[in-house]
């Protein structure tokens, strides 16, 4: 498939498997506190020689549907479903109905429990029919995934080596700032056991990986096969796992992002014990407050995570949130974004009951709110843009309250969305091949296309009382390989 000739994100993992999605514009979080000052190393190879030994190699294999040959004019259309079934004869029936192409690929990881419990990416394993481990010295062993969290694209594997293994620990991001030497270790491309160094060039970084983006950006060289591979501070810590780069030809060009181990630690430890992530979920859609919105509601700053949308029978419903509440702070914490309530949603647990202070009516008014369970259909609290992948198309969604389909509540400017005519107010009604329920459909539709290797997803978009399809270009998407 021809690249884009934008900068796009792309996850640096070395894997045979299509392009995946876009992002919206980069943000960034306010500075970080103020730290002791740091010296930068003469070299980082008394580093490199301390932490090397537990910087690991992640072989994958899997497997995805062979897909017919459709005319590149006709992908991503609604012709395209008609040419699957008329345009090559009948559809064959039976075992060659489902054939099946092998895939592999691989990025990195490290140990962090000498009984060989190892950290990753979620992209580099979570569709994996096997995987393995191929440690510093050589050996190569069996791994086990222990679980996954696909909403931060950390994973967990375990592996058995009948010996103690050396590991490394974890730092503190929050204390990194701006300009701090880091290095990061992993296997670029194939070639084995690689170090980069460079610094921290920004912190909080958002570039629509899912609802709790919180990226450390660094120009330390990241490349594919990179994805899972630790980010180390000058005191051999792990700060980062790192899992992205922007790149308009999937080589490094000293944009990479690493999952900060503040987020990346607790995920593991709950992987660990219970091999999944238990999160709070509240049931609202969000979006971000301007400065002309903060005026028509009455607020003096545009701070603030305000509900454009509140699910019937949802923890938010029952304890009073509506629709036009603006959010300002959870317990004490104070609420500046849709994002800062994600976060703290999300590190909440199901049945913790949480202190929301809203706006409402140019007042502040208390609710005390239950948490419940997410359904899996959620990405806990759908912000904008939710979920992830649709977001990437510059969508943010929620459930139509009126009926069938998922209902448009935000275009991003500039997005492939915008430049496709859609509107606030508009309804999906189907997305690729299927019906459109909730926003999780679209999201799946554009995965499916994604993995097909289709430069469109076909939408049924309506309008009043009108309807139609249109083809929403995947071209330029975060790639996973």
């Amino acid at each position: 498939m021809a690249r884009s000739a934008a900068l796009i994100p792309i996850f640096a993992l070395t894997l045979a498997l299509p392009l995946a999605a876009a992002p919206p514009a980069l943000a960034q979080r306010p500075p970080a506190p103020v730290a002791a000052p740091i010296t930068t190393p003469s070299n980082f190879a008394d580093l490199v020689a301390q932490v090397g030994p537990a910087v690991v190699r992640v072989a994958v294999v899997g497997h995805e549907q062979a897909q017919q040959d459709v005319p590149p004019e006709l992908r991503g259309t609604p012709l395209e479903e008609l040419f699957r079934r008329y345009g090559q004869g009948q559809r064959p029936q039976g075992p060659q109905a489902e054939r099946q192409r092998r895939t592999m690929g691989q990025g990195s990881g490290f140990i962090i429990d000498p009984a060989g419990f190892v950290v990753t990416n979620n992209h580099v394993v979570g569709e994996a029919d096997r995987v393995t481990v191929e440690l510093s010295d050589g050996r190569q062993l069996p791994a086990r995934v222990v679980g996954a969290d696909p909403k931060t694209d950390i994973a967990l594997l375990k592996i058995e080596a009948g010996v103690q293994l050396p590991t490394v620990p974890w730092g503190n991001s929050d204390t990194l700032r701006v300009g701090e030497p880091v290095l990061a270790m992993g296997n670029p491309f194939g070639l084995g056991g690689s170090a980069t160094a460079g610094i921290v060039s920004a912190r909080g970084r958002q570039i629509g990986a899912g609802p709790y983006d919180d990226f450390i950006q660094t120009d330390a060289s990241i490349n594919p096969g990179n994805s899972g591979g630790p980010l180390f501070n000058t005191q051999g810590e792990v700060v980062g796992v790192n899992t992205a780069i922007l790149s308009p030809s999937g080589g490094n060009i000293g944009i990479g992002f690493a999952v900060p181990s503040k987020l990346a630690h607790r995920v593991v430890e709950s992987l660990k014990q219970s091999g999944k992530v238990e999160r709070g979920w509240l049931g609202v859609s969000l979006q971000p407050i301007d400065r002309e919105l903060a005026g028509a509601l009455g607020l003096e700053e545009p701070m603030g995570a305000m509900i454009a949308g509140v699910e019937p029978g949802s923890p938010a419903a029952r304890g009073g949130l509506r629709a036009g509440d603006v959010v300002t702070e959870i317990d004490g914490r104070p609420i500046r974004a849709p994002r800062d309530l994600a976060g703290t949603i999300g590190e909440s647990k199901p049945g913790a009951s949480l202190a929301v202070t809203v706006q409402r009516d140019g007042k502040p008014v208390l609710h005390r709110i239950a948490l419940g369970e997410a359904p899996d259909r959620k990405a806990g609290v759908q912000g904008a843009p939710q979920p992830g992948r649709a977001g990437a198309l510059g969508l943010a969604l929620r459930p139509n309250p009126e009926g069938e389909g998922a209902a448009v509540i935000q275009v991003a400017p500039g997005s492939i969305a915008e430049s496709r005519g859609l509107q606030p107010g508009d309804i999906i009604l189907r997305a690729g091949d299927r019906a459109v329920n909730t926003p999780s459909d679209v999201a799946a539709a554009v995965e499916a296309a994604r993995k097909a290797g289709r430069p469109a997803v076909a939408i049924q978009l309506q309008r009043g009382e009108a309807s139609s399809f249109i083809a929403l270009p995947l071209n330029g998407e975060r790639e996973p390989g």
